[in-house]
């Protein structure tokens, strides 16, 4: 039996901060921890990783879905979880997490 193995659509900081700025519709999922949001954040939902099948009501299906956490490993994780277990097709990793989008949008953000 071969597996075939999907690659995960990513995004790049700089693709949503367009996004943002054109005033797209898409839904932001952040899959930190409540202490991390509340340190830093872009806005988005606030579902952290441990919770995001139980928490998976609030995720759109009607248009994308872009998760984020601090580097892009957890909202990988959230991914592959939420694609596996619920077969959705409309989530984005953002890749670099908030570490990319401090580094290549707003180095005022705070990160650690």
């Amino acid at each position: 039996m071969i597996e075939i193995i999907k690659t995960m659509k990513e995004i790049t900081v700089q693709e949503l901060k367009e996004k943002i700025d054109k005033g797209e519709d898409f839904q932001l999922i952040d899959v930190r921890e409540d202490f991390e949001y509340e340190m830093s954040n872009l806005g988005g939902t606030l579902i952290p990783l441990g919770g995001i099948l139980i928490e998976a009501e609030q995720i759109a299906r009607d248009k994308p879905v872009i998760v984020q956490c601090r580097s892009g490993k957890r909202s990988a994780a959230a991914i592959m979880q939420l694609e596996q277990q619920l077969g959705l097709t409309n989530l984005y990793n953002l890749r670099g997490g908030i570490l990319a989008w401090a580094e290549e949008i707003d180095p005022s953000i705070q990160v650690y």
